[in-house]
């Protein structure tokens, strides 16, 4: 195998969630405090978690050698990776190094290796269960994990990144920044909020020893996690986003057809609340005066979402046009108008998959 170091060792950095690539953006802008700014409690606290040295990683690597035994061949080889290695060298260089030093030692990681170092090529990738079954140590096998599930972040895959990350912990890998920052990047796309603010909260907690760029927008999506609440517009159209992201990826089974259902059923819900809402408000005007413009003046439909079976009839997901109407007036006289924009296309989208 004649993968590129270099090649390698520069990844693409899409942390994957439209919102979290948007902030990216002024991230450098807010890297460095400002001046008088009160320093973070957090920057305080004894780190949970430390990086091993760059020397350390190498014995170790080194040492892997051993226990198959490897020929004078491969262990000369493996030397001129771990060769001229800095002592302040990046989490990413010591991935890499450790990943390749594995590919050396197993077919599999060859290929897993190569396939890592370029854009996925292929919409159905290979089987990589045998990672999860290796022999070789534990130190080799968790950070090739970790390498293949940067990468799979980088192709937006973030299910398939999930299942290399589950189960791994700071003191598993050479990179335990970003072990813990690709786990936030994950939840952080998937919406799981819970366990994305554990795992922003343990990586800030060794900010001293972590990239700025992780720390910045770790702290980005926290604020960002902390603020989302479920069935609000703005969850319903990240769903919308990411059941689009799967689509888009081939993805159109139980499980996407489950979320789709649960966006109905949200859609069905905040209807429902602001024809409440219309309805209370209606109730308190005085004498029949007419209601601000600024207030829907209460609808007349039931607000029912037309669920169909997914899969077994034509045009899901499509409301009837009065209903659909009805629905998109209300949404957008209370909300902004790109979230009418984002569901109109959603619903126009999915209509027009199912006609094809």
């Amino acid at each position: 195998m004649r993968t590129s170091l270099k090649k390698i060792l520069v990844p693409t950095f899409h942390v994957g969630a439209g919102a979290v690539i948007a902030l990216f953006a002024i991230a450098v802008l807010l890297a460095a405090p400002a001046a008088g700014q009160t320093t973070d409690p957090l920057a305080n606290t004894a780190a949970a978690w430390k990086p091993l040295a760059a020397e350390q990683i190498k014995a170790q690597a080194l040492a892997c050698l051993e226990a198959p035994k490897a020929d004078a061949a491969i262990r000369s080889r493996a030397e001129a990776i771990w060769r001229d290695l800095p002592a302040t060298a990046t989490e990413d260089d010591l991935l890499v190094r450790l990943a390749m030093t594995y590919a050396l030692l197993d077919r599999n990681a060859a290929k897993l290796v190569e396939l890592c170092s370029q854009p996925r090529g292929q919409l159905v990738l290979p089987s990589q269960d045998w990672l999860r079954a290796a022999a070789a140590p534990p130190l080799l096998v968790n950070n090739l994990r970790l390498l293949y599930a940067r990468w799979l972040i980088d192709e937006t895959l973030y299910d398939e990144a999930l299942e290399q990350l589950l189960g791994l912990e700071p003191e598993d890998v050479a990179a335990p920044a970003a072990l813990l920052f690709y786990q936030s990047v994950v939840y952080h796309s998937l919406l799981n909020k819970d366990s994305g603010l554990k795992s922003i909260g343990e990586l800030l907690q060794g900010e001293e020893s972590s990239p700025r760029r992780y720390v910045v927008l770790a702290r980005l999506m926290q604020e960002d996690l902390k603020g989302l609440q479920d069935d609000t517009l703005d969850h319903i159209a990240r769903r919308m986003n990411d059941v689009r992201r799967r689509l888009d990826l081939g993805r159109a089974g139980k499980k996407v057809r489950k979320r789709q259902d649960g966006i109905i059923e949200s859609l069905d819900k905040l209807i429902k609340k602001l024809e409440e809402q219309q309805k209370q408000c209606s109730c308190s005007q005085p004498g029949g005066n007419p209601m601000p413009d600024s207030k829907i003046a209460g609808g007349k439909g039931p607000g029912k979402v037309d669920r169909k079976n997914i899969g077994s009839e034509s045009g899901w997901g499509n409301l009837p046009p009065k209903k659909r109407e009805e629905a998109m007036q209300q949404i957008g006289r209370d909300f902004p108008s790109h979230y009418r924009d984002v569901i109109e296309q959603y619903f126009r989208r999915l209509a027009a998959e199912e006609s094809e």
